[in-house]
């Protein structure tokens, strides 16, 4: 005796090998042998062999229409074998008994299950409304499969072009496009961005990136809802200085600005100013909101993305001839360079001008400072004064001058890009960066003082990190650092300066001990200034290699930085060079530049030549690692 019956889902033939009433024991047609329990057992026939009736049954099914036995089942439930013995009209076959029932099984729209062998019509609403959804999902397959072979044939289908970046950075993974854009990068073996690209779909790389950039951290846009000036507290103490502001030419943001005042005593006044938004940005306000909201000025060449809205930047930036509130920080300083003593106040401050670098360092440099033949130029008094306390103060820090390096300047003028080098240290940049270290460790300290929490840099063991608590900056050789000099670039900045202000005024600090807006600010700040900083160094290198490209430069020296790492001499450019392995560090090399990449923003770098052994190591003294 064979029989037919259901195991997991399926349909299955054997022979009874022994039966009782609740099981029987079944060997299948490869030889399994199996319990079965009687309730599964749909069909009992003596004979053909299983096989035959499955290999006929499989033939049969396709023959069925399942339309036709919807209308010949009725509305009632049925088993199969009835309804099989009316179709065909005579005592079915074991195979044409089976043949209906895997037909009624695989037509789960027409037919509901309600046990083994048992089926249920289904609704004549039900069934309407199952067959349009079949026809859709249909029509929706022809059209997943029309636009995967169109990608695959590298044309681009016109539902793409809105979609791209978006469908290849922060994807919709459930959309039809997106299922073609898989199948057709399947087919063809490309990446999604490969066969993106091959379809045309990216005529600028630049416009790539910065579109993707976009999309994560500006997903509403880099625009901001019309803002009306801020108002200022009224009667700010007006200072008698004239100040003056040192940046490069494409400065709107500036924060600070220095003055000097000679004493008839021979000691003299420095001022920091500090341009002063925290005045008219409440805490949550609207305006509060934006800022906190980007927290950062996100810098690039050839373009920035401002933290703060234009018209509160021209508000509160330190520009030329404009009183300005400002929270100053005044240092007393003798003869010597000695400091005596400091104050902070806020108040107006007269900006008379605003200096730029590319004019003023032109004379105000290495090579002419106090030189007698320098032709003679706006603050140079003060700017050679500052020059020599600026050094004062990098050595109390216990910094120097060691290191000889250059900092590049990226300008970018249509499709061309200029990166000038520019000597790390010069003349402004000592003076500024170190009138705003002394600046940002006093305010730092004041603030630890006094109880009041602010937000420092800390760096120790090689690692920087942003703290609530006032830990040393061991890089910058000080006891604290708080982030305070530049309130209209940095979200930290705004909030030191409130609680700053609560100092000067003798207020309750907008921020109490132990805020959760703090700590809140530090996690947030952290991980955007972060982002925004890798996005500033992944365009900085996709414009060195796009000058690479247009200065026609196949080949460049570089030194060894460690094992397969160089870095170039004609750029800021860092790379690996697997050819370079075995030479150690400091080993000047002649490298091949080929296979430049902009939409990966790579390239090849090949090792060509040794043209200078690395220095030999001082006795007893590890060589240096940069």
């Amino acid at each position: 005796m064979h029989l037919i019956f259901e195991e997991d889902g399926h349909f299955k033939a054997g022979s009874i090998l022994s039966e009782s009433d609740a099981t029987a024991q079944v060997e299948t047609a490869s030889g399994k042998r199996s319990k079965i329990k009687a309730a599964n057992i749909l069909l009992r026939f003596a004979a053909p062999a299983p096989s035959e009736v499955m290999t006929e049954a499989e033939t049969l099914t396709t023959e069925l229409d399942a339309d036709f036995l919807w209308e010949a089942a009725g509305t009632d439930e049925f088993g199969f074998e009835a309804l099989t013995q009316e179709y065909y009209g005579h005592a079915p076959r074991p195979a044409e008994s089976v043949a209906l029932l895997m037909k009624l099984h695989t037509s789960p729209i027409y037919f509901h299950k309600k046990g083994k062998g048992r089926y249920r019509p289904a609704p004549a609403e039900t069934l309407a409304a199952a067959k349009a959804g079949l026809e859709k999902k249909r029509l929706l397959a022809e059209r997943q499969a029309h636009l995967a072979a169109e990608l695959a044939a590298f044309r681009l289908p016109p539902e793409y072009v809105s979609l791209i970046p978006r469908i290849l950075i922060a994807p919709d993974k459930n959309t039809l496009e997106y299922k073609a854009l898989e199948d057709a990068a399947a087919a063809s073996g490309l990446s999604q961005l490969r066969l993106i690209e091959r379809c045309g779909a990216i005529p600028s790389t630049l416009d790539f990136h910065l579109a993707s950039f976009l999309l994560e951290y500006f997903p509403r846009g880099t625009g901001f809802a019309p803002t009306s000036e801020p108002l200022d507290p009224p009667e700010l103490p007006k200072s008698h200085v004239r100040a003056f502001s040192m940046d490069d030419e494409a400065t709107t943001e500036i924060d600070d600005a220095l003055s000097v005042e000679w004493r008839d005593d021979g000691s003299i006044r420095v001022g920091i100013h500090i341009a002063a938004p925290a005045l008219g940005i409440a805490p949550g306000s609207e305006l509060d909101k934006l800022a906190r909201e980007r927290l950062s000025t996100v810098y690039y060449p050839g373009d920035k993305i401002t933290m703060l809205p234009e018209a509160l930047i021209h508000h509160y930036t330190l520009g030329e001839t404009h009183d300005c509130p400002a929270l100053s920080l005044y240092v007393d300083v003798a003869s010597d360079l000695r400091v005596l003593g400091t104050e902070t106040r806020l108040e107006m401050v007269h900006i008379a001008d605003n200096l730029r670098h590319e004019t003023l360092e032109v004379l105000f440099n290495d090579t002419t400072l106090r030189n007698p033949d320098t032709p003679d130029y706006p603050y140079r008094r003060e700017l050679e004064w500052l020059r020599d306390f600026a050094a004062v103060l990098e050595a109390g820090r216990g910094k120097a001058d060691t290191v000889d390096r250059l900092d590049y300047n990226f300008k970018v003028d249509g499709e061309r890009i200029s990166i000038v080098p520019r000597k790390r240290g010069s003349p402004i940049d000592k003076v500024v960066s170190e009138l705003m270290i002394f600046a940002n460790a006093h305010w730092g300290g004041w603030l630890a003082e006094n109880r009041v929490p602010g937000i420092y840099r800390a760096q120790s063991g090689g690692k920087t990190r942003m703290t609530t608590s006032p830990d040393p900056h061991v890089g910058l050789g000080v006891d604290q650092y708080a982030w305070s000099s530049s309130p209209l670039r940095r979200y930290v900045d705004l909030v030191n300066q409130r609680q700053l202000i609560s100092l000067v005024q003798q207020t309750d600090p907008v921020y109490p001990p132990r805020s959760e807006q703090l700590f809140s600010v530090v996690r947030e700040f952290e991980l955007a200034y972060d982002a925004y900083n890798e996005f500033q160094r992944k365009l900085e290198r996709y414009w060195m290699l796009r000058w690479l490209q247009q200065e026609a430069i196949s080949e460049a020296t570089a030194s060894v930085i460690r094992e397969d790492l160089v870095r170039f001499d004609c750029l800021p450019l860092v790379t690996r060079a697997p050819s370079v392995m075995g030479n150690p560090p400091g080993t000047l090399v002649r490298l091949a530049i080929s296979r430049i990449d902009l939409l990966d923003i790579s390239f090849h770098a090949e090792l060509l030549e040794v043209l200078t052994p690395a220095p030999a190591a001082p006795p007893d003294s590890d060589a240096a690692v940069s």
